[in-house]
């Protein structure tokens, strides 16, 4: 008989929508990777993190380079120490069994308990490394080449793998894995994950701000928007200096905290001063 859903629902420390919690589950039930895509900003490392804690599972995270190779996260073979211990040690170099190194994907094939894990930017890695792990995702086992051991995981862990969409990931992989794109919280949802990091936050304020946040997205040409974890951090520093409503009729302070590029710094400051600058197409510049 079918096993029920795990129910993620998120967590007290991240609001998940609706069809985020969906995916999850799916994922979970099915035992499929899920690969979920966005904007920087979004919360899609910190999803791996509140899934493990929802569930009451382990967590390992992958943080993916562009040099990383899908080797390493089975395991490495750590041929310098064994030189080492063959020339200064007095170790039986024989037994080649203590220099393999289980990566993060080794690790959570290993534990007896299971484990969820994070692949993190996955797109960063040169076209191949998807590819290179359909193999171990679908039959979740692998082998050591140079021992002969073989690892299966005794229970399929929660893969969550993460990507910024900088580069296309190949067909065969994508038909593996649930997906779910994070959509840009709208000003209900991101007031709710806004309580979570500032519940002391004044109703009146909370609405200012947001207010001017989504406008700085919505009606600035921007080549990098200011994100989830940026507005954050915007509320925190005028509560630090001290700024309530009134510091917000006529101005964005603290623009640095937002805005990260000189190009877009200079167009924000412009469209704040009512100084002329592009403007996307049909946008209303009028303050709400």
């Amino acid at each position: 008989m079918p096993q029920p859903f795990d129910q993620f629902q998120g967590t007290r420390r991240y609001i998940a929508s609706p069809e985020l919690r969906d995916a999850v589950n799916v994922a979970v039930a099915l035992a499929r990777p899920l690969l979920v895509r966005g904007e920087p900003g979004t919360g899609k490392t910190l999803l791996a993190e509140n899934v493990a804690e929802a569930l009451g599972m382990p967590l390992i995270k992958w943080y993916i380079k562009s040099t990383t190779k899908a080797a390493e996260g089975l395991y490495v073979y750590d041929t310098v120490a064994r030189l080492h211990d063959s020339r200064f040690g007095d170790k039986d170099v024989r037994d080649i069994r203590q220099y393999i190194r289980l990566g993060p994907l080794g690790e959570a094939f290993r534990s007896d308990r299971r484990v969820v894990l994070l692949i993190d930017e996955i797109d960063k890695a040169d076209l191949e490394f998807p590819n290179d792990l359909l193999r171990e995702l679908d039959e979740m086992r692998f082998t050591v080449q140079e021992t002969g051991d073989e690892f299966v995981a005794q229970q399929r862990p929660v893969v969550l793998i993460t990507s910024n969409n900088e580069k296309e990931l190949p067909d065969a992989f994508l038909r593996r894995c649930v997906f779910h794109f994070i959509e840009f919280p709208g000003t209900e949802l991101m007031a709710q994950i806004v309580r979570v990091h500032h519940p002391d936050l004044p109703q009146k304020l909370l609405e200012k701000c947001l207010e001017r946040f989504y406008w700085l997205r919505e009606n600035v040409e921007l080549r990098k928007p200011p994100s989830t974890s940026e507005l954050i951090d915007w509320i925190a520093a005028l509560q630090r200096g001290g700024l309530g409503v009134d510091a917000l009729k006529n101005d964005v302070p603290f623009l640095g905290t937002l805005i990260k590029k000189e190009t877009d710094f200079e167009v924000a400051s412009a469209a704040i001063h009512g100084r002329t600058q592009p403007r996307k197409p049909g946008a209303d510049y009028r303050w709400r």
